[in-house]
């Protein structure tokens, strides 16, 4: 539930005040990327708390036949001190044979907890079914349960999650399109044809005309030598450039969950009426002389007022002058104490009714 004053207001946090910014800061390289590792393996070492399952019993038995040990057929073993467990891991790019990376490891059958374990060898593919990585390692576990006889359990985070720093050596490194080419293509991490613009311009200002042209709202294509000593070097020099990226689109990001609203400097209100339970949000704009003082040697300017009143009462009609911000509005109910579910309600409404300037997400 939410509570009536959960409700927090965020201007410039969308949409905030241009500032400038690394190419490195707001791009990344094509070709220059993550790939994910999953693997299958066995927990041991576990104190009661793992399971007794038909594919757990059929790997726990693989594992001895490696070792020369067979069971006698029909043999089933008591195994509550194993669990099987999926492992995954983000192979970074240009990671070389040697190195290691961090793993998670995850309970995929019955076990209760993970907590003491330790992980036996297990091998980590790629997509393309090759192995990348050998994982192994004792298990860091958050989470704890406990349970009784009565069927009561006490359980805190996620036991059955653990994780093994450097848990896994790389064995393969992944093939790269970086020093393939004639070109470098930064993708922005927020799409925009203005600020691709901005980006290819900031480029050819260095290093000349042509150099970097915007293929669309997400990629600028850069020219870029062969020798790939020099193209790091290049590479280097440019996503350290400076610039501006342009002013987002307005947005409205409204958290159902837990009642946050964030709104962002560019929103704004068209002229519009609603009804809404009992409360009364009237918003009037007017203008103001500002007159100097004599022989001041000011000038006399207009000035614009907004008035914003908020009240709780029978009266059900919403009054919406152009130009006001949400930013207004919402600071005017918070100070009665309205709920979120009415801010998010007035918001549903004048999106409905073509009366909002920008994006509502609600999410």
């Amino acid at each position: 539930m939410w509570t009536r004053l959960i409700l927090l207001t965020v201007s410039f946090l969308v949409c905030g005040v241009t500032s400038a910014e690394r190419i490195k800061d707001v791009t990344t390289i094509q070709g220059v990327r993550n790939n994910q590792l999953v693997g299958y393996g066995l927990v041991v070492g576990l104190t009661g708390t793992g399971e007794q399952a038909r594919y757990t019993e059929q790997s726990f038995s693989t594992l001895l036949s490696n070792f020369g040990i067979n069971l006698p057929p029909g043999t089933r073993p008591k195994i509550k001190n194993v669990a099987a467990v999926a492992i995954h891991a983000d192979l970074p790019a240009f990671t070389k044979p040697g190195q290691t990376i961090d793993i998670t490891v995850s309970s995929i059958g019955s076990a209760e907890s993970l907590r003491g374990g330790t992980l036996l060898q297990t091998f980590l593919k790629g997509v393309d079914g090759k192995i990348y990585a050998v994982a192994q390692g004792n298990l860091v576990v958050g989470g704890f349960g406990f349970s009784g006889e009565d069927g009561s359990k006490v359980i805190s985070n996620t036991p059955t999650v653990g994780r093994i720093a450097n848990g896994a050596i790389v064995e393969r490194e992944v093939p790269s399109m970086f020093s393939q080419g004639d070109y470098l293509t930064f993708n922005l991490n927020n799409p925009d044809f203005s600020t691709a613009k901005r980006l290819s311009d900031v480029i050819n200002d260095l290093v000349g005309p042509d150099t970097a042209r915007a293929i669309d709202a997400t990629s600028v294509r850069v020219t870029a030598p062969r020798d790939v000593s020099q193209r790091v070097a290049y590479l280097a020099t440019l996503e350290n450039l400076d610039f501006e990226p342009a002013d987002e689109s307005a947005k409205v990001i409204v958290n159902s969950r837990t009642g946050t609203i964030v709104i962002g400097k560019d929103v704004r209100l068209l002229p519009a009426a609603i009804t809404h339970g009992g409360m009364t949000v009237t918003i009037a704009e007017g203008q103001d002389v500002s007159q100097p003082g004599a022989f001041s040697g000011g000038d006399t300017v207009v000035t614009q007022e907004s008035l914003i009143d908020v009240a709780i009462d029978d009266a059900r009609m919403f009054v919406f002058n152009p130009g006001t911000t949400l930013d207004d509005l919402v600071r005017a109910i918070n100070a009665v104490g309205a709920a979120p579910a009415d801010v998010m309600a007035i918001l549903e409404a004048l999106k409905q009714a073509g009366a909002l300037r920008g994006q509502l997400i609600i999410i």
